[in-house]
């Protein structure tokens, strides 16, 4: 997906609803700061008139960076890839990637079968990055890690898959 291009009416109609909508936040900064009345926000000293709106603007720039990072999580959630998101804002996978960290999710992976006692356990890599496992004992009985419980790595998953496959030999 290519990034977007908008005409200049577009461009001049958004810049329009976006000072229109940022006006009664830059007034209300302005009665804050200096105590006078939002409708006398005008009269007050230039400099500190567009001080006011230079604030209202980072508040609007914080809303957006949180609705921004909103909308790639969501894209993410739908599958869209870093390389995908980083297409649409401009900028490399690794930019979007550090950009949304969490935007995307990967996939759990197996990083193998442990033949053990005469049962087979499976490891897998959460989303989150710990490891969990399940296994089919020789006796026949499953078993999984704890819900929730994921290890700080293979091997120690290995490790309690293994005191399992040993119990249930």
């Amino acid at each position: 997906m290519m990034m977007p291009e908008i005409t200049r009416e577009e461009q001049a109609a958004l810049d329009k609803a976006l000072c229109e909508a940022l006006d009664p936040l830059a007034a209300a900064i302005r009665a804050r700061q200096s105590g006078l009345a939002q409708e006398r926000m005008w009269d007050a000293d230039p400099a500190e008139v567009a001080l006011s709106v230079l604030a209202a603007w980072k508040v609007v720039d914080g809303a957006v960076k949180q609705l921004t990072a909103t909308a790639a999580g969501t894209a993410g959630s739908y599958g869209a890839s870093y390389e995908q998101l980083g297409a649409v804002w401009g900028i490399t996978r690794q930019g979007a990637r550090k950009k949304w960290p969490d935007a995307v999710q990967r996939p759990a992976q197996e990083a193998g079968t442990l033949e053990l006692f005469g049962g087979t356990a499976r490891l897998v890599q959460a989303p989150g990055g710990g490891w969990g496992w399940t296994a089919t004992g020789a006796d026949g009985v499953l078993g999984a890690g704890e819900d929730g419980v994921h290890h700080v790595s293979a091997e120690v998953a290995a490790a309690h898959a293994g005191a399992f496959l040993r119990e249930h030999a």
